[in-house]
């Protein structure tokens, strides 16, 4: 593995998936990771509607509970959002900002996600701040152009390693069963790591960086050994418990 000093992080991010009933999976994952010593955080965010009791389901396991999203503001004349402060009152230990789905269908700048990251600071969570190229993007060579460019505007004042989580997913390849190849996973990386040093200082150097992008059991230890990877932001892969042990046995 790469970065062995950084402790690793995989999160499943199961979007607009999940009632209770899909609780049973995280309860199975928790029952097969029993007395498993593991060499990595495991991370599950669920609906908001059901992250008290995916906490309660996993509560004194080895998985963390995360949100998918957070409003800037702690609380107001916001019909239908969801503040940081609510998500670590149910239970969440981080939240993502910035999914480039957020950034693609709701219009979301680097501005609102430094804002939403910022919020999470102020709440106690965990941000795990998204950042990715298209396709269009990454065939004009404009790849590491775009990365820094998000980065400089979605990390917000006060970020460090201890509360921030950079996750770099190529929206080309999420969802799309399309997957970058290792050698562009780690220039992305690599480049991510020395942006955020100039961002972050020392901090930079400790910062987990997440890969995320069709991550799935076949690709996943060739993946997460790439340079700069320090764990996976996983999608559909993540909502059943067989194939998201498939990915955090590649830290057993």
């Amino acid at each position: 593995m790469s970065d062995t000093a950084i402790r690793p992080l995989v999160a499943g991010n199961w979007k607009m998936n999940g009632t209770t009933a899909a609780l049973r999976e995280p309860r199975l994952l928790g029952a097969m990771l029993k007395g498993v010593k593991l060499k990595c955080d495991v991370l599950v965010c669920p609906p908001a509607t059901i992250i008290r009791r995916a906490k309660a389901v996993m509560k004194g396991g080895k998985i963390k509970v995360g949100g998918q999203d957070c409003h800037a503001a702690a609380s107001g004349a916001h019909t239908g959002d969801i503040s940081a402060e609510m998500l670590k009152d149910a239970g969440a230990a981080m939240v993502i900002v910035g999914h480039s789905e957020r950034r693609t269908n709701h219009k979301e700048t680097d501005a609102e996600v430094a804002a939403k990251a910022k919020a999470a600071h102020r709440a106690g969570l965990v941000a795990i701040i998204c950042i990715g190229e298209t396709l269009e993007e990454r065939k004009g060579g404009k790849t590491l152009d775009v990365l820094t460019s998000q980065l400089k505007g979605s990390i917000p004042e006060g970020a460090n390693s201890g509360n921030t989580v950079i996750a770099y997913e190529p929206v080309w390849a999420i969802g799309t069963g399309l997957t970058a190849s290792t050698a562009e996973v780690a220039e992305a990386h690599t480049h991510i790591r020395k942006e955020i040093g100039k961002i972050m200082g020392a901090e930079g150097a400790k910062t987990r960086i997440l890969y995320g992008g069709s991550v799935k059991p076949s690709n996943a230890a060739e993946l997460m050994g790439a340079a700069n990877v320090n764990g996976a932001l996983v999608g559909g892969a993540s909502l059943k418990a067989a194939d998201f042990i498939g990915i955090i046995k590649t830290y057993m």
